[in-house]
C-alpha cells in the first residue's frame, strides 16, 4: 500500500455515490494523523471564470473548480510556479499551494503566470483525525502517486480513468467502467 502523505491522490473508487465525490481524484496537500487531513478536487470545473468570481482581479481566462464541501466560500490555489510565488507550499514536483495573493495578481498582470500554471479551487475537502483512514480501509479511495501533468495537461473529463488506468492491472479494468450501472 502506498504511504498516506502530502502529494498523494485520492481516487474515488468507482462504485461511490457520493456527489460531491463520485469519479473525483483529489490531491491531498495536508495529511496527519493527529491533526487530520486537507485536499483538493481536480478534476470538477464549476461554470465560472476567476474573474467572474473575484473583484479586483488580473484579466486571465481560468475556470474554477470545486475544491470539495468545505469552507466553499474560500478561494484557493494550485500552481507550478514554485519559489515564484513567495510564501508557496511545496505539494509534490512541481506542483505548489497557495502563496502571496498580492504577488500572484502582480504575476498575472505582468502575464509571467499564465491560465496553463494554476488552477484555481472554491471551497476544499476536509477529513477530521482517523476519518481518511477509516474510509481507506473501507474502500472508498484507491491511493495514487500525483504527477504534475495530470493537473495542468489533462483534461479533466479524463483525469479519473487515466490517473485509475496509469496504476496499472486490475485498475486498467475499473478505469474502463462506465460513469453509471446503467451502461454496464
Amino acid at each position: 500500500m502506498i504511504e498516506m502523505k502530502r502529494g498523494k491522490l485520492l481516487l474515488a473508487e468507482p462504485y461511490m455515490e457520493d456527489p460531491h465525490f463520485k469519479r473525483s481524484v483529489v490531491l491531498l496537500t495536508e495529511y496527519s494523523k493527529e491533526e487530520g487531513s486537507v485536499g483538493f478536487i481536480l478534476n470538477k470545473p464549476i461554470a465560472m471564470k476567476i474573474n467572474e468570481l473575484v473583484n479586483d482581479f488580473p484579466d486571465i481566462d481560468c475556470p474554477v473548480f470545486y475544491g470539495g464541501p468545505v469552507a466553499q466560500e474560500t478561494l484557493h490555489y494550485i500552481h507550478d510556479l514554485g519559489d515564484v510565488l513567495d510564501d508557496s507550499i511545496s505539494i509534490s514536483p512541481n506542483v505548489w499551494w497557495g502563496g502571496d495573493y498580492e504577488k500572484l495578481k502582480f504575476l498575472i498582470s505582468s502575464q509571467y503566470l499564465q491560465p496553463r500554471n494554476i488552477r484555481f479551487f472554491l471551497g476544499y475537502s476536509g477529513w477530521s483525525p482517523g476519518q481518511l483512514e477509516d474510509e481507506m480501509l473501507y474502500g472508498s479511495w484507491v491511493m495514487s502517486d500525483m504527477d504534475s501533468n495530470y493537473l495542468f495537461a489533462t483534461r479533466h473529463v479524463e483525469m479519473w480513468s487515466k490517473v485509475m488506468r496509469n496504476k496499472g492491472d486490475r485498475y486498467s479494468v475499473i478505469a474502463e467502467m462506465p460513469d453509471s450501472f446503467i451502461l454496464n
